[in-house]
């Protein structure tokens, strides 16, 4: 994935002080239809994966170190 493409998004929720649902739900409502978010994580976040298939979103996650995941959604 090409962080340089335009509808491709990158949200780093480690640099988030306190919860970051608001702004995971706000990058998502401004993401393109055929844009690509990548959440960054520092745990697996199963609770996020029914608010995602709920409001019409598909996701892959990646375990990429002890405590980083990446999460691409897109639109369903």
């Amino acid at each position: 994935m090409s962080q340089d493409a335009p509808t491709h998004r990158r949200l780093d929720v480690r640099e988030i002080d306190g919860e970051p649902f608001g702004e995971i739900m706000a990058a998502l409502e401004a993401l393109p239809e055929d844009g690509r978010l990548r959440l960054i994580n520092s745990f697996e976040p199963e609770p996020l994966y029914g608010v995602l298939t709920e409001r019409g979103f598909t996701h892959e996650t990646e375990q990429v170190g002890p405590d980083e995941f990446h999460v691409d959604i897109e639109h369903a």
